[in-house]
């Protein structure tokens, strides 16, 4: 019996064959070009992150070393913060010590002219305390983590000039309060040509804007005293490592550090400080206040999601209660008690 094929219905027509391939056909090219347009989407996309990486230091991955000892090729992360910060606390601890051994002036005179650039020309008797040495050596401490924090971190250090330190200040939170990427990318690609090194001018400068009565206790006609230079130098080298360093977001978002210094005389906040002396008032829940702030906090700033302002403690400001700060009753103290840690 002879093979009769399918079916009916079975059968297709030579135009209904040709109309099922020329749909495939469109169909298949319509696929082909997506697929190209997705490689071509692809390639800008890597473009525009090599751009990126280039524009904060990251583009020669060939020379990693190299680029890592650069300004703006590292990022830093918080324990690095925290190491530098406890180096730079010891150096402004040794002077402090070191000027309450040898002092340049009456003990009155620098407690006077500390509290006098501290609580701006407050009558000094309106603060506890005579000129003990414990007491001179804290505030000194505190008026250099004023220093610090307003001159170097608080202020992007571009140029030997003071006002066009402030300029630039100004128009990154102008650009962080726009876009955080682009002043990421903006300050970061600024770092990257910045002075390597303070010049002593400078350095004098920013003393005198933030210290002025104490800074003439330090300053002779050649210029500054050399343990005021060498901690202003680290802190400069401190404000680079924070400003300079590529975000850890890869150009994503921007944050970026701001210091911070409790007033003589405020409310001990946990959250914001840390007491380098145990205080009984403090542990007992009973109100106590700061005697003196001998090393800035510092506070990591970014945007929400709602375009807000976040700030996060990374470190908290090294405090001593005003309770500690007040002798204890019994035989005079030891200047060496109060001297600290040198090392």
């Amino acid at each position: 019996m002879a093979y009769q094929g399918g079916l009916p219905g079975d059968f297709v027509t030579g135009d209904q064959h040709r109309y099922v391939l020329q749909n495939f056909r469109i169909a298949h090219e319509k696929v082909e070009q997506q697929r190209i347009q997705l490689q071509e989407q692809e390639k800008q996309v890597s473009l525009l992150r090599t751009r990126i990486a280039t524009l904060e230091g990251q583009g020669d991955q060939n020379a990693g070393q190299r680029v890592g000892q650069k300004q703006g090729g590292t990022s830093v992360d918080d324990w690095s913060i925290k190491n530098s910060a406890s180096k730079l606390e010891k150096l402004i601890n040794r002077w402090a010590a070191d000027t309450v051994r040898a002092p340049p002036a009456p003990l009155g005179e620098l407690r006077d002219a500390a509290l006098s650039d501290i609580i701006n020309g407050t009558d000094p008797e309106a603060y506890p305390g005579g000129p003990t040495p414990m007491i001179i050596q804290n505030l000194l401490r505190h008026a250099m983590a004023e220093s610090i924090s307003e001159g170097f971190v608080n202020c992007l250090i571009v140029t030997s000039s003071s006002e066009a330190n402030d300029q630039l200040t100004r128009i990154h939170e102008h650009l962080f309060a726009r876009d955080p990427t682009v002043a990421c990318v903006w300050r970061r690609q600024t770092f990257s040509a910045a002075v390597e090194n303070c010049p002593p001018e400078l350095m004098q400068q920013i003393l005198q804007d933030n210290i002025p009565t104490l800074a003439q206790f330090f300053t002779t006609d050649k210029g500054l005293a050399e343990p005021c230079t060498a901690i202003l130098d680290a802190a400069h080298k401190f404000s680079r490592m924070l400003h300079g360093s590529n975000s850890s977001s890869g150009g994503v978002t921007d944050t970026f550090y701001r210091a911070f210094v409790p007033e003589l005389g405020s409310v001990l906040l946990p959250r914001q400080i840390e007491l380098i002396k145990r205080c009984m008032k403090a542990e007992a829940n009973v109100p106590d206040r700061v005697g003196a702030t001998v090393f800035p906090g510092l506070v990591k700033v970014s945007k929400g999601a709602d375009g807000s302002s976040v700030q996060t403690v990374v470190r908290r400001a090294q405090v001593i209660c005003e309770c500690a700060l007040t002798p204890a009753p019994g035989p005079g103290p030891n200047p060496e008690e109060f001297a600290g840690p040198t090392n």
